[in-house]
C-alpha cells in the first residue's frame, strides 16, 4: 500500500471499527491504492482534519489530485476506477447485462445505506432514539437480511451452499459495501442472528467475510490502527492512571512529571507527538497504566498557561513546558490509555 517515490500519497482520515471507514479500507487495498491512514479519536477529532472537512466524520480521503472525498462509496469508486482486479464495478460485463448488474449493485447499496441503516441504528442504539420501538427495528432489519438471503441462495446455483454472492458466483462492490455493516448487525444480537431461520445463507456469507485475507488486512496495520494519529498541533502529557483520576476529581492536574509535583518542578512537562514514544520509554515505561493527555494549545492559553519550548537538561532538545498554574482538566481534549 506504500506509494512509490515519486508519488504524494493519499491520506484517510479513518475509525478503524466504522462499517464506512472498512469499507473503503476494503476498496483502497484491492485497487492497492498507496494511503496514509489517521486514525480518528472520534470525541477528539484532531483539528487538521476538522480544516478540511468541518463536519469530521470518516471516513474522508485526500486526494493529491482532487478535493477531498467524504463519503465512502465515493472512496470505493474512486479506488477501483484505477485498478479493479476483481471487477467488483463489472466493468468488464458487456451489452444490457451490463446496465443491469451495476443496477441492482447501486438497488442493494442504496437498501443497506437507507432502510438497513436506519433500522439497525435503532435496534443498536435503541437508548439514543427515546419513542422509538426497537424491537420492530429489529424485525425490519431481519426482513431485508432475508431478502439478502435469497440472493445469496440464487448466487449460490452452480457453485455450492454457501459460496455465493449477492449477484452470483464472483463478489462486487455491492457484496463489499454491505458486510461491514451485516457484521455490524451481528455484533449486536450475536445470538438472534445465529438461530434465527432464513439466514442461512447470510450466515455463511458473512463468515467467509470474517475469515478472509480481506478482512483482516484492512483491521491490522498499515492500514488500520488502535491508536488515534497524534496531531502534531496539539501537545501531550503522560500521566499515571490513578493521578489523573484524582485530577478528574478535583477538575486541575498538579503533577509536573513522574514522582515530581507542579510545586517542586514550578512547569508542567509535556510532549510533541514525535517526542511520546521516547518519552514513554525513558520515564513510565515500568510505571503500569499510563494516560495520554492531548492538550489543545488554544485551552491552554484561555485558561491562561503559558507555553514555552525549552532544552532537555542533558540533549538539549526543545520540549513544551507549560507555566502559569495547574492544568484544568476542560483544557484536556483526551485522556486515553497509553499503549507504546
Amino acid at each position: 500500500m506504500a506509494p512509490r517515490p515519486d508519488e504524494e500519497a493519499a491520506i484517510l482520515w479513518s475509525f478503524r471499527r466504522c462499517p464506512y471507514a472498512i469499507r473503503a479500507r476494503l476498496a483502497l487495498a484491492t485497487a492497492g491504492v498507496g494511503v496514509e491512514v489517521r486514525e480518528v479519536n472520534l470525541g477528539a477529532r484532531p483539528p487538521e482534519l476538522l480544516e478540511r472537512w468541518p463536519p469530521a466524520t470518516v471516513p474522508v480521503l485526500e486526494r493529491p489530485d482532487g478535493p477531498p472525498l467524504t463519503e465512502s462509496l465515493d472512496v470505493m469508486t474512486w479506488a477501483l476506477e484505477q485498478r479493479d482486479p476483481q471487477d467488483w464495478l463489472r466493468r468488464a460485463v458487456r451489452g444490457e447485462a451490463a446496465g443491469e448488474q451495476r443496477r441492482r449493485i447501486a438497488a442493494l447499496v442504496a437498501e443497506n445505506d437507507g432502510p438497513f441503516k436506519h433500522h439497525l441504528e435503532r435496534f443498536k442504539y435503541a437508548n439514543r432514539y427515546p419513542g422509538e420501538d426497537p424491537g420492530a427495528h429489529h424485525q425490519a432489519t431481519l426482513a431485508i437480511l432475508r431478502r439478502w438471503n435469497s440472493r445469496l441462495e440464487e448466487g449460490a446455483s452452480g457453485c455450492g451452499v454457501g459460496k455465493g454472492w449477492l449477484l452470483g458466483p464472483q463478489s462486487c462492490l455491492a457484496d463489499w459495501a454491505l458486510l461491514p455493516f451485516v457484521r455490524q448487525f451481528r455484533i449486536a444480537d450475536p445470538a438472534g442472528f445465529a438461530t434465527t431461520a432464513g439466514l442461512e445463507a447470510v450466515r455463511a456469507w458473512l463468515d467467509r467475510f470474517e475469515t478472509s485475507a480481506e478482512l483482516a488486512a484492512v483491521m491490522a496495520p498499515p492500514l488500520a490502527f488502535r491508536q488515534p494519529w497524534r496531531s502534531p498541533s496539539w501537545l501531550y502529557h503522560l500521566a499515571l492512571t490513578e493521578e489523573w483520576r484524582v485530577a478528574k476529581a478535583e477538575g486541575v492536574y498538579r503533577r509536573s512529571t513522574r514522582g515530581l509535583s507542579l510545586e517542586q518542578v514550578g512547569f508542567l512537562h509535556a510532549s510533541h507527538a514525535h517526542q511520546i514514544a521516547a518519552t514513554f520509554e525513558r520515564f513510565y515505561a515500568d510505571a503500569g497504566p499510563v494516560r495520554l493527555l492531548s492538550l489543545d494549545p488554544k485551552r491552554l492559553a484561555a485558561a491562561g498557561l503559558e507555553v514555552r519550548e525549552e532544552p532537555a537538561p542533558e540533549s538539549g532538545e526543545l520540549f513544551p513546558h507549560l507555566y502559569g498554574g495547574p492544568l484544568p482538566c476542560e483544557a484536556v481534549v483526551a485522556a486515553e490509555l497509553y499503549r507504546p
